[in-house]
């Protein structure tokens, strides 16, 4: 069975998927129809009772489920896989070692600030997150830590240790105590940004591939929309997932009278008129505290990589 050669590590929210969709389609590069299959990491399992659907959405739960996710790849195709969240787990870069200790990693960084509003955007949009204040959510870090004030939902609330998300220093340690230097690739997202096809043909040499034909270039689009009700998104999913007893009522009378395109065809238009929104007006004030707060991560990062960030992500006029 295949073993992937390269693996996308994250960060989410920084083009990850427009990434992961160009080099699917170079002729030398597989990756499975499954873009987070977060095997590796055993920190992202879900609640035990989320464990149903972690299931149901197809998430390999051996190593011979996840080995066979890159069966179709051909000899002389590179073989990846992209999970965002391996770059934020403790145990993604000891498991993805011990599977392929050659593994060429690639991640992607973004300024503090500007990720974690569109990560907090991201979670509310999940269900992960019920807080849709953003100072507030990252306030209640320490609480959550302690099991306190955990949203109804929430799946995984390790996730919602914000801090965690941007401690990049140490993220990326974790790969350089597995990996050499030569093996490791970080891109910054603002890069990407301004010039994706760049940054894809930097990726593919990593690779030790030919840039080969032209690959048509995505947009790097990380602002999603926000939640217009929490409620309208709850009452939702629980009909989707039929798990109350009138929910599940609606879900057999729905699936029995409506054909299944149409049905897509109305959740769509459910989801996009009534549960989501445009994001809220960005607060001046909260990304300045963030960018406070966090300055001497980006101070360290640009140490870590030699690269001066803090001019380039303007933390140079940060107090």
């Amino acid at each position: 069975m295949r073993v992937p050669d390269f693996f996308i590590v994250g960060s989410p929210k920084t083009g990850t998927t427009a990434l992961y969709e160009m080099l699917r389609a170079h002729p030398l590069v597989y990756m499975p129809d499954l873009k987070e299959p977060r095997f590796l990491a055993s920190d992202m399992r879900p609640r035990p009772k989320y464990a149903r659907e972690w299931r149901e959405r197809d998430y390999p739960d051996t190593l011979e489920e996840y080995l066979a996710l890159f069966d179709d790849a051909k000899p002389e195709q590179r073989v990846g896989e992209a999970t965002t969240m391996y770059l934020w787990s403790h145990t993604a870069a000891n498991s993805i070692a011990d599977l392929q200790p050659s593994a060429r990693i690639i991640a992607i960084l973004r300024e503090p600030a500007s990720f974690l509003r569109s990560l907090h955007l991201s979670f509310l949009r999940w269900g992960i997150e019920s807080e849709t204040d953003l100072r507030k959510a990252i306030s209640l870090e320490a609480a959550r830590r302690d099991g306190r004030h955990i949203p109804r939902r929430s799946h995984r609330p390790q996730l919602l240790h914000y801090s965690d998300h941007v401690c990049y220093v140490d993220q990326l340690r974790r790969y350089r105590a597995r990996f050499p230097p030569e093996q490791m690739l970080v891109l910054i997202h603002e890069d990407f940004h301004r010039d994706n096809e760049a940054t894809v043909y930097k990726v593919l040499r990593f690779l030790e591939l030919d840039d080969g034909p032209a690959i048509a270039t995505r947009k790097v689009n990380v602002t999603k929309r926000g939640v217009r009700s929490q409620l309208a998104r709850d009452l939702m999913y629980s009909i989707s997932k039929g798990q109350a007893p009138l929910a599940r009522a609606t879900k057999a009378t729905i699936d029995v009278f409506t054909p299944r395109r149409l049905r897509r065809g109305a959740t769509r238009m459910i989801r996009d008129h009534l549960v989501r929104a445009d994001p809220p007006p960005l607060d001046e004030s909260v990304m300045r505290e963030l960018r406070e707060r966090f300055k001497g991560e980006v101070i360290a990062l640009s140490e870590h990589l030699d690269r001066d960030l803090v001019s380039l992500w303007g933390y140079d006029s940060v107090g």
